[in-house]
């Protein structure tokens, strides 16, 4: 019996699966491999996301979909352009962090435009950010640390991983819910920042929840709080900023998934279904990272919507704190 289309893409978005080799939304699939670049390299947040949903979604597909680390510095504008700039039929996608929608407040000659030359399939992750600081600091919880950097305005420095990356707006949005004065340290990438406030070089640093969880565990450093409205399962003793009172300092990071341009409206709600299909079949591994699946944001096009309004706020916080374009 024929399934109506619409109802054949209702149920192929809700289906948590479809078995390899079976045709996916609306009748598109790749005829060939689809290739996914992710513009940072091997062992980051969204490099680790494109791995965990490759083998799945290509199942989907029915076709593999090998990871290609495009680097080259630059904020990850590479690898992102090498995606802007390709052929728009379904078989090239970008798996890229909140730096996507950062880059435009930073850069003054942007290769691309986020908005015109991308169209979202999936938002694939969300992991709030946790304060943290070097056991010797002498402060236990979010409330003796602002009493300390009130005390000491200028004297205790952050560090930060870059103007405009994820861990700098994340300092720049604590100071501003704190109204604290800090000094910003830059390292060349969060892995570096966080190495510093475990060596003690730095004081503070807003980072990641699944990359400080296992140093929080070790007590290499010390958590002050998430940067959430929820404990996250995987920091379940660190309080909230809400609960740790300072209920301004919301900040996380994204991993979202996107194709070039002019993507064949087919093929672009293929890939939307399977990558959500495949998050489903890696959701307890998320978890366990303290990566959680954005329910909010499913459809492609709720996707271009939280990356224009993601792009709005972090252009409004550098500008706030006298960052511009460059």
């Amino acid at each position: 019996m024929r399934i109506h289309r619409r109802a054949a893409l209702l149920a192929a978005l809700a289906a948590p699966a479809l078995p390899a080799g079976r045709a996916s939304a609306q009748g598109w699939r790749p005829d060939r491999p689809v290739r996914i670049i992710c513009p940072f390299a091997v062992g980051g947040l969204a490099d680790l996301m494109a791995r965990l949903v490759a083998e799945p979604a290509g199942q989907i597909l029915g076709q593999p979909m090998p990871v290609e680390n495009r680097t080259g510095g630059a904020g990850g504008l590479i690898g992102t352009d090498a995606v802007a700039k390709a052929p728009p039929d379904g078989h090239t996608i970008l798996v890229n962090s909140s730096a996507h929608a950062i880059a435009p407040a930073i850069v003054a000659r942007m290769p691309y435009d986020v908005t015109r030359d991308f169209a979202g399939l999936a938002l694939l992750a969300r992991a709030p950010m946790v304060l943290v600081g070097h056991p010797s600091l002498p402060a236990r919880d979010m409330r003796e640390l602002l009493a300390l950097l009130r005390a000491n305005p200028g004297k205790f420095n952050y560090a930060a991983a870059g103007t405009g990356s994820t861990v700098h707006l994340t300092g720049e949005v604590f100071r501003a819910a704190a109204e604290v004065d800090i000094q910003f340290v830059h390292y060349r990438g969060g892995g570096p920042a966080l190495q510093a406030v475990m060596t003690g070089e730095a004081q503070i640093v807003g980072t990641s929840v699944a990359e400080a969880a296992p140093q929080i565990r070790a007590g290499t450093i010390r958590a002050f709080g998430v940067s959430a409205t929820e404990r996250s399962p995987v920091l379940p003793d660190v309080p909230t900023s809400v609960e740790a009172g300072l209920p301004r300092f919301q900040q996380d990071i994204w991993i979202v998934a996107a194709a070039p341009a002019r993507t064949p409206p087919e093929a672009v709600m293929a890939l939307n279904a399977a990558l959500r299909g495949a998050l489903t079949r890696v959701e307890d591994r998320m978890a366990g990272l303290g990566l959680q699946i954005p329910k909010a944001v499913v459809t492609p096009e709720d996707v271009n919507n939280f990356v224009r309004s993601e792009m709005e706020r972090y252009v409004a916080v550098l500008r706030a704190a006298g960052v511009k374009p460059e």
